[in-house]
Formats: structure tokens, sequence, C-alpha cells
């Protein structure tokens, strides 16, 4: 039966730079106004289900309060991830001030195979992979897509593992998955699971590990999207039982299965003050897991963000429980019957430990590549269309690019970066010349606080403070030449929605403040 139309607004109450939700017939509606149209969406992002009325509506984007997740505010369609599905949308007639909108959503257009040629493939069943599959339908590629991955599981939301997982919030089967069940099925998109031992690039072909089915496979143009592995230290001891890494889904469930029922009487050592080890801690202690982070650093994050902002955090999580030995180096990991029960520094000082997660950093995983040169630390070198070699594309934390024209390559190891690359990289697949112009952006969670940082700066002439960094409810501008270089931001979600739209055509001190007082001043 059709739905009846519903007067929802008045069009002389809506305001050109808010978007206004509504709540019609069980619909919650996402109202955009653009001159005498309005448009009606989801009001909740797709990505992870964040209010989108509280981030920013500007220069024709709606931009998520909580991820950056960015949609063209004309079409609803993605323009920046981690949202890989565009906005569904609602029926919507302007008559006279009436604002009526019909509260059944519009189905979604989908992009079936229509031919076996071209064979696109894409090796790595992440965000970067899932990011290119959704990309390349999108663009409206009907030919055969292959997705490669050496997981059972479809692409899901890595980034709970080390904020959520760990705490109990979420269990491993309640990872939620990056696209809506059954979208690859409902695209055409084919599945391997399977490790692929050899890529030789020239020849455009992939061949897989022993008893794998095909055993190999040729293709016409290729993503390489397969992330980073962990790095194991060379400290005696590190194949003790109990001792962890935490990449997957199948290492979280290891390490809850560690952890046992019983958290608080489970002492865990956590080496390395890496994000990882640092997300992970603040999640234990959720749990009652006493919690000791050991690292050859003096203060936590500090490269990253400064020494002050590091002590902020260095002081977040004593306040909570975790006890740090920072500038130690560990000696050696020591076990009884074949489990772990102590660090052994290099001092001498024995830290008790019944778990042990290794946070020592990662490595591109591009063992397996060949014909291709590669850096010293296995990076592959893309240009701005994130292409590697003919037929051959790369994104993620493998890709080494230049953030800025005439700028060395770089690798950002960040999430949503890792999608974005996956985005210019399928649509230039499929014949666009579209470059890298992208902020980075990443957000990282402690003790019930959502940091955000967004931009990239190796080095910084000054800090500028809005806000009580303390009190974890600031923005910090990281400044070079009086330009903005990078952001850290904490509870400023609407401010930084508005700055990292900003920062796409670079912005000045004077203007980032200028933002931040105007959206200081609309928040009152």
């Amino acid at each position: 039966m059709p739905t009846t139309a519903r007067r929802v607004a008045q069009l002389s109450q809506l305001r050109a730079d808010r978007a206004e939700r509504v709540v019609v017939d069980d619909e919650n509606i996402l109202l955009v106004r653009d001159g005498d149209t309005v448009h009606a969406y989801a009001a909740d992002c797709p990505h992870a289900g964040a209010p989108l009325e509280k981030g920013a509506l500007c220069r024709g984007r709606i931009i998520c309060p909580w991820h950056k997740g960015t949609f063209d505010a004309a079409t609803g369609n993605v323009l920046e991830p981690p949202a890989l599905i565009a906005l569904d949308r609602y029926p919507v007639v302007v008559s006279g001030d009436d604002v009526m909108v019909t509260p059944q959503r519009i189905p979604q257009p989908v992009i079936r195979v229509h031919a076996q040629a071209p064979h696109f493939v894409v090796i790595g069943a992440g965000a970067a992979g899932a990011a290119a599959c959704a990309a390349l339908r999108k663009c409206g590629f009907g030919g055969r897509i292959t997705l490669i991955g050496d997981e059972p599981h479809a692409p899901y939301d890595r980034t709970v593992l080390t904020k959520l997982v760990p705490s109990g919030e979420m269990t491993p089967d309640d990872v939620p998955p990056l696209l809506a069940p059954h979208w690859l099925e409902r695209h055409g998109i084919e599945r391997i699971v399977a490790k692929v031992a050899r890529l030789d690039v020239p020849a455009r072909t992939l061949h897989f590990e022993s008893g794998a089915t095909p055993a190999q496979i040729t293709y016409d143009s290729a993503l390489l999207a397969t992330g980073s592995v962990p790095k194991l230290p060379a400290i005696p001891g590190c194949e003790l039982g109990g001792v962890h890494v935490l990449r997957n889904l199948d290492d979280a469930a290891a390490l809850l299965d560690t952890l046992g029922d019983d958290a608080p009487q489970t002492r865990v050592a956590i080496l390395g003050s890496s994000f990882i080890g640092l997300e992970t801690a603040s999640a234990l202690r959720k749990r009652g897991a006493p919690v000791t982070v050991i690292a050859p650093d003096k203060v936590p994050f500090a490269k990253q963000f400064g020494e002050r902002a590091g002590q902020m955090f260095r002081a977040l999580h004593e306040r909570n429980g975790v006890t740090f030995r920072l500038g130690a180096q560990v000696a050696s990991l020591e076990g009884e019957e074949g489990n772990v029960h102590q660090v052994m520094l290099e001092s001498g000082e024995p830290i008790a430990a019944d778990v042990v997660l290794l946070g020592t950093g990662v490595a591109p995983a591009t063992g397996f590549v060949e014909g291709l040169p590669l850096l010293k630390d296995g990076g592959v070198i893309v240009n701005a269309g994130m292409q590697a070699a003919p037929g051959l594309y790369a994104a993620g934390d493998i890709a080494a690019f230049s953030l800025h024209e005439n700028e060395e390559p770089l690798r950002i190891e960040h999430w949503r970066v890792a999608q974005q690359h996956a985005r210019i990289a399928a649509q230039n697949m499929c014949g666009a010349r579209n470059r890298y112009v992208g902020v980075p952006y990443f957000w990282t969670y402690h003790f019930g606080k959502s940091f955000e940082y967004f931009g990239h700066a190796h080095e910084w002439d000054e800090i500028v403070m809005d806000g009580e960094l303390e009190r974890q409810s600031f923005v910090a501008l990281y400044l070079q030449d009086d330009k903005v270089a990078a952001v850290l931001a904490c509870e400023r979600e609407a401010h930084t929605a508005r700055l990292l739209d900003a920062m796409r055509d670079g912005l000045s001190r004077a203007d980032a403040l200028a933002i931040i007082e105007d959206e200081t001043r609309r928040a009152r």
C-alpha cells in the first residue's frame, strides 16, 4: 500500500547551515535545505549510527559528527568514508511553505555483473577492500570482481577490536560488518578465502597457497590492500602461552579466551605504548583487569601529539588504574608450564603477568609481491592516483604516497585513510583520473573519551589550544608557518567537522580560530 506524504516542517523554519531531524511513522529522517529545495535522508550515519544533525552541513556536504563520514547534500552519495553506502533517500515535496515527506525509503540501485571481462581483483578483505568493492559498483562497473582475503569473515569494523571488544561492551560475534549482510552476493562480488602465496605483478597473476581452489587466477586490474601484520619483537619467550597480538577478529577472541571469566584476577602486561596498546589498556581496565604498560618511550604519543598532550593521556590512564613502566626495555618473557607468568625488564625488575599483549608495531603485508620494487620497510610506492604499476593499485597501510605535492612518500596507517585510498583507486580502475586530496583522519578511544586527529604534522611551530586539555574538552591546532597542519580534539565534534572540511583547501590560524569561535557561539 502506498504511503501518504506527511507535513513535517515549514521551509521558512529550516536553516541552510544546519540539518534537522524529524520522526515520521518511526522513520528518523534528516531534512537538508538547499535554497527552496529540501532533501530527505536517513538521519543516522550508516557506518556507526551517529546522529547526522549533530555534525556539520557546509559547502554542500553532510559531515558525520563521530567519524567524519561525508555525504553529498544534494544526492546523499558517499564523498568520504568510513561510510561506504549512500544515505537512504525519502520522497519530499515542498508545497508553499509546507515540507511534505513520504516515510518510505527509495530503493538504492544494485549494479549486477553483466560481463566476465574485465576482471578486477581486490587483494585484502578489510576496510580498503570493502571500500573498493562498494566504490567499483557505485562507479557502474558491471564486470567481474573478486575479493580475496585469508579471513573467513566478511569485511568487518576492525577499529572495535581494541576499543570495545576487550572491555566486554561488544562480543567478537557482534563486531559489525562494513557492508550490509549479503551485500557482496547481491552485487555479484566473488569471494575467495585463501592466502596468497605469490603475486606476479608483470604477469598479472595471483598464486594461492597449496591446496587452495583455484590454484591461481589472472586479472586485468587489481587493488593491493593487504594492510599490515604485527611485528614480533626479538624477545625470548614470545612463543609462550598467554602471549598475544591483536590485529584481527580471531586474535581478539583468543585474547578474551585467555582472560577468561575472572579478569580482575588476570594480570596483563602490554608491551608498547602504541594506539593498539593504550586503547586495549583502557578497554581491559573497564573489565577490572590489572594492566601494566611497558615501553621505551618517555611519554606516550609525544611523537604524534607533543609532550603536553602525551602527559594528558598518561594521566588519564593512571587515574583509571593503569600502571606505566616507561623508558624501560624488556629482556625476556618468563614462563611456567608453558605459559607466561612475568615480564623481566633489562633493569632486573620483574613484572607479574598472566597475559602479555605485544603492541610493538606492524609491518606492511607485502612479502608475497614479486616484480615490483618495494621500499625497505615493505611499502609500495604509488602515485597520486594510487597506482603502483600498470594494472596494479595499492591502498592503506602498505601504500607510500605523497600527502602534499613534491613531498617524500610516506605511509599513514589509519583505517579511514585506507578507505580513502581505496575509493580513489576504484574510481581510477574504472577510467577516472582522480588524485588523493583528502585529509587523513583517525579517532582513538580511552576511558569513554573519543579523541579525533586529522591532518598530519611531522613537526610544528606552535600548538594553539582552545578549551581544557586536562579535562579532555578541547581543540588543539598544530601550526606550521601559521597554517593548520593537524588538529587534535576531544568532545568538539561539530567543531572538528567544520575544521576538517576547511582543511581540504588549506586553513590558516585566523580562519581556524574563527570557525572555532563561530561553532562555540552556535552551541550556546
